[in-house]
């Protein structure tokens, strides 16, 4: 019975509305699926969809007990930072939705991206050798087709890891890092405020239930 109880949580689906994207509810380490959104950019004055993403924690009494004082009726801008800076168990999963995308293509996302989160945290210095380590030893010119997964996680110990289709591209031990990678998505600029707002959402009513 707790088998099939298992594989039916395995097969759960989220599903981001704006590009049809499918995400599992849980990963297969048991980090769950908070909230889902959309990375869009200008492209020659012209809004395209990059990538859904979805994002992933686990949702257990450890993390209550290291928020609580952050905790409230509703999801507080210290709840945020406080995950954005915390030692937290953390995985962004991204999948591409615009065709034509290489890992080139992405690494200079990234570079706005991130280099602007850094920016933001630094008092205005980019790190370009930060920015660079999340791909890795990744390839410019391999192809990301719609469909592809890039999944980039926070280990234990402020590791930022990025894997590319599954492949492990690069682990970088560094707290800057982190913060800036996941201020993208929960900072006072996110990519998606919506999923920010959900995120939050979801962590809040998720621990009124844990004892």
């Amino acid at each position: 019975m707790e088998a099939e109880v298992g594989r039916k949580e395995a097969e759960e689906m989220e599903v981001e509305p704006k590009t049809g994207v499918s995400f599992p509810a849980k990963l297969p380490d048991g980090k769950r699926l908070c909230a889902t959104g959309l990375r869009r950019r200008k492209l020659l004055a012209i809004g395209i969809n990059v990538y859904a993403f979805g994002m992933y924690v686990n949702v257990d009494a450890g993390l209550k007990e290291l928020l609580k004082a952050k905790l409230g009726e509703k999801p507080s801008k210290e709840l945020y930072e406080a995950v954005i800076d915390g030692d937290v168990g953390f995985v962004v999963r991204l999948v591409i939705v615009f065709g034509g995308l290489t890992v080139g293509l992405v690494r200079k996302t990234f570079d706005e991206g991130l280099g602007g989160s850094l920016k933001k945290l630094t008092g205005g210095q980019k790190n370009e050798e930060l920015v660079n380590s999340v791909m890795g030893a990744a390839k410019d010119g391999t192809k990301l087709p719609p469909g592809s997964v890039i999944e980039i996680a926070r280990l234990p110990g402020q590791v930022l890891q990025t894997k590319v289709k599954d492949e492990l591209v690069s682990e970088v031990e560094s707290k800057l890092l982190c913060r800036a990678f996941f201020h993208m998505y929960l900072g006072d600029d996110p990519f998606d405020k919506e999923a920010k707002d959900r995120f939050g959402r979801t962590l809040v009513s998720s621990f009124s239930s844990i004892g």
